[in-house]
């Protein structure tokens, strides 16, 4: 009999989020999953990446808001040959005899999707986020979790104490076992739970182990875990694991690599303004882990006249800006004459007018899509198909109060340009 190998015999979980209320207005119209990031790819592909890296390609992906652009870039862009059992796969929640009701939790999510997971032959199952930013060898924690003789895994990080009561935070023991959890915890009770996180993460006051989010379950325990042991948990960070750890072997597998949660706008921001640094934390320029996504069928990016500065430009953009500095230009963005962009995210457009579509908006007294001339934007997400005309000035940063209006939204200093909205000549934010 021939063994699968562990990637062959898993199957990947990617849990989509609830409302997304903290990427507000950037989730109004599309599921977390499906938000743009790094001007060409959407978050799921980052959770998507990393397992066909690792050679695990049989996923589900569960979705239960706004999930219509989320099913469009699945269909689109994840095509396998008829000759493999390669697929990844929207869930979303449904309506049954047995479940009436939404998904209440990240556990819940996964009882209500098991139907759908038992008929695939697979002894692992493999838990992720739909919206975090890393990039991460999976093979390489399922080989340490079939190594220890685990029965769950947890992939961990370290983390600092400024940083610790956002997470789940757990102990490990010299063996890597976990002993203890403890979600977000106080500052107060934080000298209890550090860890050995090693010599390079001690000097950099990382000492605390954080829960990433990422799980490993074998699958029969899993099926019994949710469904006879815990039939009303709801959540595995909450619920299904601080329970599990007297019970079964549960192991901490410690990635010291970069990761980001992109939970809310800030996050979200900071997150893809950082890609533009000369050598970024996550690498889109690696051969071995490609980001992959949809391939669209656009024209090289054309620029003219401009001075650009750390700043990422997707194709089939025509720039004609006087300056573009530490920012990330989206696919098919058109920004004008004289514009200058400091510290933006533009996502750009989901199609190019044509000459006659142009003119009819200009009779109706619309600008074009995309950003006109003797503009000046900073620190702003341009979400996909505005329209901002002509010496439109939007200077984003502490100064502004958290607001929400008709064409935009502040939080923490950030301007965000809802999708589709029509700034006038002249205006000013």
């Amino acid at each position: 009999m021939i063994r699968k190998s562990p990637a062959r015999n898993t199957l990947a979980i990617i849990l989509g989020g609830g409302a997304g209320t903290r990427l507000y207005p950037l989730t109004a119209s599309r599921s977390k999953p499906a938000v743009p990031i790094a001007g060409k790819y959407r978050l799921v592909d980052i959770p998507i990446s990393n397992c066909m890296n690792s050679g695990i390609n049989r996923m589900f992906v569960l979705t239960q808001f706004n999930s219509a652009s989320l099913n469009k870039h699945i269909k689109n862009t994840y095509h396998f040959s008829m000759f493999s059992s390669a697929f990844v796969d929207i869930l979303a929640a449904e309506q049954t005899p047995d479940n009436p009701g939404w998904y209440q939790g990240t556990a819940d999510a996964v009882r209500q999707s098991l139907r759908h997971v038992q008929q695939h032959d697979a002894e692992y199952v493999l838990i992720l986020s739909g919206d975090q930013l890393y990039q991460m060898d999976l093979q390489k924690m399922l080989e340490d979790h079939i190594g220890r003789g685990a029965d769950i895994s947890i992939a961990t990080i370290p983390v600092a104490e400024r940083e610790a009561p956002e997470f789940g935070i757990l102990k490990a023991d010299e063996q890597g076992m976990i002993t203890s959890f403890v979600e977000k915890p106080k500052k107060e009770v934080l000298g209890d739970w550090v860890s050995d996180t090693g010599d390079e993460m001690r000097h950099m006051g990382r000492v605390y182990l954080a829960s990433m989010g990422i799980y490993i379950f074998n699958r029969k325990l899993l099926t019994a875990l949710l469904m006879e042991e815990h039939k009303e948990a709801t959540d595995f960070g909450k619920e299904i694991i601080p329970s599990s750890i007297s019970n079964y072997k549960v192991a901490s597998y410690q990635y010291d690599g970069y990761w980001t949660d992109i939970g809310n706008i800030y996050s979200f921001f900071e997150a893809n303004l950082a890609l533009t640094q000369e050598i970024p934390e996550f690498n889109l320029f690696d051969n071995d882990n490609p980001v992959f996504t949809r391939a669209r069928m656009l024209p090289p990016a054309k620029i003219s006249g401009t001075t650009l500065e750390k700043t990422i430009i997707a194709e089939g953009s025509i720039i004609m800006a006087s300056r573009v500095e530490n920012s990330v230009i989206g696919i098919r963005t058109r920004i004008g004459h004289g514009t200058t962009v400091v510290s933006c995210y533009i996502m750009g457009g989901d199609y190019y007018e044509t000459l006659e579509e142009m003119n009819q908006a200009a009779e109706r007294g619309f600008p074009k899509i995309g950003i006109g001339e003797r503009c000046y934007i900073k620190n702003t997400i341009i979400d996909k198909n505005c329209r901002i005309g002509n010496d439109v000035r939007i200077n984003g940063g502490p100064h502004l109060p958290n607001s929400d209006h008709a064409l935009y939204t502040v939080k923490d200093g950030i301007v965000v340009v809802k999708k589709g909205a029509i700034l006038p000549d002249g205006f000013v934010i």
